[in-house]
């Protein structure tokens, strides 16, 4: 049975594919600091292929001897300060998490012989698109204008290009989209998410620059691009980066609105004029889907019912507890 280590794995992404790696019959060491909690841990935490660790992965003095006496196959590195706001919030930490321990976890891969390397990283790397009218792919400039998009496109330079290629090492980065739907670590400071619950919540809607791109791509399909390339021929994901999502699912955020209007009709909207965004984009998406034969399996529709069915349900009986958000509620 292959081993593989999940750092994040109780985060919002990293608890659907702990659950993923371990249907497909990984066995599975997830490594984190539980810094939102670990309820998203509980009913998986006796199952036979899984083992956690306490460990902040910036603490090498503990994270070293979990790497060191395991076989590991693969690494998937999803723990990150995450986001703009937070990393802005806490640049120092960002700097510490998502740059100096990603690099230690680099080399301790290399060093123990790990045959594949995962990388969550984003499309914010792309920033303003240079053609309004166009599309980004993966050979396109790269444009960060914030500190969680620098760190992440200095790591990508790193692992992709600066560090000395090895035939038996296979790093790939996935660059996701802007994330939505439901998870055992639930967030509603997502774009999707939060819409659809203030509306669901019978609030006031309020939308800064409704006419910016992003592309979206529910949290389940990131699992699944993840496994896709675990399983995937070295030679077509070594050293290599894919956009991970859907070309279809690029939308504005009137677009966004819209879309929510028709599953909650009575909802209220106020627009704000925003002229200026450095992220404002749209992102062509055809590399994983032609080379890996990756396809999303949710649309943001359904991703906008599931969150207005555990709102409007109760089945979250507060989602404005502190929980679900990344960085300080209100501020």
């Amino acid at each position: 049975m292959k081993k593989v280590l999940v750092t994040g794995g109780a985060g919002y992404v990293g608890s659907i594919l702990l659950r993923e790696l371990m249907q497909a019959g990984y066995e599975v060491v997830c490594v984190d600091t539980l810094m939102f909690g670990g309820d998203s841990l509980i009913d998986i935490w006796h199952h036979p292929q899984f083992t956690f660790h306490k460990v902040d992965v910036t603490d090498f003095e503990a994270l070293d001897p979990i790497l060191d006496s395991n076989d590991f196959f693969a690494y998937v590195h999803l723990a990150a300060i995450v986001g703009d706001p937070a990393c802005k919030r806490q640049p120092e930490l960002a700097q510490k998490t998502n740059w100096e321990a990603s690099v230690h976890l680099l080399e301790k891969a290399r060093e123990n012989k790990v045959e594949r390397f995962v990388f969550a990283s984003t499309c914010s790397n792309y920033g303003k698109m240079a053609d309004p009218g166009g599309m980004v792919k993966e050979d396109s400039p790269l444009a960060p204008v914030s500190l969680y998009a620098e760190l992440k496109v200095k790591f990508e330079k790193l692992m992709l290009e600066e560090s000395e290629k090895s035939p038996d090492f296979c790093p790939t980065s996935l660059r996701f989209a802007t994330v939505y739907g439901l998870s055992h670590r639930m967030r509603f400071d997502l774009t999707v998410n939060e819409f659809t619950k203030e509306l669901a919540m019978g609030k006031t809607l309020v939308v800064f620059g409704e006419q910016f791109w992003r592309p979206y791509c529910h949290v389940s399909d990131f699992s699944q691009a993840i496994m896709t390339v675990l399983e995937a021929e070295r030679d077509k994901v070594a050293y290599n980066v894919f956009n991970v999502g859907d070309t279809a699912e690029n939308y504005t955020k009137q677009m966004i609105v819209d879309e929510i209007l028709k599953q909650i009709p009575d909802g209220k909207i106020e627009y704000v004029v925003k002229k200026e965004d450095p992220r404002d984009y749209r992102v062509d998406f055809t590399r994983i889907r032609e080379e890996l034969g990756f396809a999303i399996t949710k649309t943001v529709p359904e991703g906008i019912a599931e969150v207005r069915d555990i709102v409007s349900l109760g089945v979250v009986q507060d989602p404005e507890e502190q929980r679900y958000y990344n960085i300080p509620h209100g501020e």
